[in-house]
């Protein structure tokens, strides 16, 4: 039987909240339930709100829990509490919707009463939704490697490049086997030339770690490597947001660290039980992300010199429209090379 219905108070807003005692997490029995993460979110909603202000945001949600139904919801229903405020976004096809706009806690409340393990932020700031505001930088494993793999080139190579670039880079667990890096940037360029500058940065780290790390799109061409997913800084792709919880079984969160935490990290260490104790007792390593807005002309030397080396653009996701300067969006072991033009476009009578 369903429990009733609550009215809490979220900084001054109502905010109804159901089914406090229904399984999210089963593994986890009493600490895995709804509840659970609804006060998990409670105890982090300032300092998800000081990042993810004014951002649109996509819902990851699981009504059932993770072992039900996986809804990934783009949309804000029509049919919402007044408090809530939404972001007019353009997706790549052109088409658009009213997205969630993260401007108060009651908001992130919102957001799990709806079912949400996880909040996945655009990369811009609303009105400005054409300018990214953050250069994102995911480190994902691919099989044979994991997460010591991936802090390994976070602290050892990515690290010491941005310092050589006079960058600063803030990074997180993923919640998963992955590290996130973000770097705060002025909002001078568009999501083609974020990610272009992405790009290059990521062939850079490949360059020093070629047998650890790749860019390559393809899976077929990637090995026992680490990932650089260049694609995160395209339109419409988002990352787990800060403090945002995973659909593991042990119910992990993506936790800002310290490049000094992240040496040594477990990603399994930080879930919705243990991370509101974790912060208690430490200061926040992303406090000062948004007074440094950087330049991305570090990066954008670097996209020129690559273009110079006949280093052009990479594919773009296969939903994605073609893209001027893109090359074939085809797996190499499967491109005939009569098929395509110089330009990377398929030769129509092929």
């Amino acid at each position: 039987m369903a429990s009733k219905a609550e009215e809490i108070d979220v900084d001054g807003v109502k905010v109804r909240f159901t089914n406090r005692d229904k399984p999210f997490f089963p593994k986890l029995g009493s600490k895995g339930t709804k509840g659970a993460l609804f006060d998990y979110y409670l105890s982090v909603a300032d300092r998800m709100v000081n990042l993810l202000r004014d951002r649109p945001v996509h819902l990851q949600r699981f009504p059932d829990g993770i072992d039900g139904e996986e809804i990934y919801q783009k949309r804000v229903p029509q049919k919402h509490p007044d408090y809530l405020e939404t972001c007019l976004i353009t997706f790549p096809s052109g088409r658009t919707a009213d997205a969630l706009k993260i401007t108060h806690p009651s908001a992130i409340a919102w957001a799990a009463q709806m079912g949400t393990v996880t909040l996945h932020p655009w990369q811009v700031r609303c009105p400005d939704t054409e300018h990214p505001d953050e250069l994102r930088i995911d480190l994902d494993p691919q099989p044979g490697t994991g997460f010591v793999e991936a802090r390994t080139i976070a602290v050892d190579v990515l690290k010491p490049l941005l310092d050589e670039l006079g960058m600063v880079g803030y990074p997180k667990t993923s919640g998963g086997r992955g590290v996130h890096v973000f770097l705060r940037i002025a909002t001078e360029w568009d999501f083609i030339e974020v990610r272009r500058a992405g790009i290059a940065l990521a062939r850079e780290i490949e360059r020093r770690a070629p047998d650890a790390v790749t860019t390559s799109w393809w899976k077929e061409e990637r090995g026992e490597r680490l990932f650089i997913d260049y694609n995160q800084n395209a339109r419409d792709r988002t990352f787990a947001s800060a403090y945002s919880a995973r659909k593991t079984p042990i119910a992990t969160v993506s936790t800002p660290l310290t490049w000094a935490e992240l040496a040594d990290a477990d990603p399994d260490d930080y879930t919705i039980e243990t991370v509101p104790d974790f912060l208690a007792g430490r200061d926040d390593p992303w406090a000062d992300i948004d007074s440094n807005a950087q330049s991305l002309l570090p990066l954008l030397e670097m996209v020129k010199a690559d273009e110079e080396q006949g280093l052009g653009d990479l594919p773009y996701p296969p939903s994605y429209p073609k893209m001027p300067g893109e090359p074939p969006r085809v797996q190499p072991s499967k491109k005939v090379a009569a098929n395509w033009d110089e330009d990377g476009n398929p030769v129509k009578d092929a």
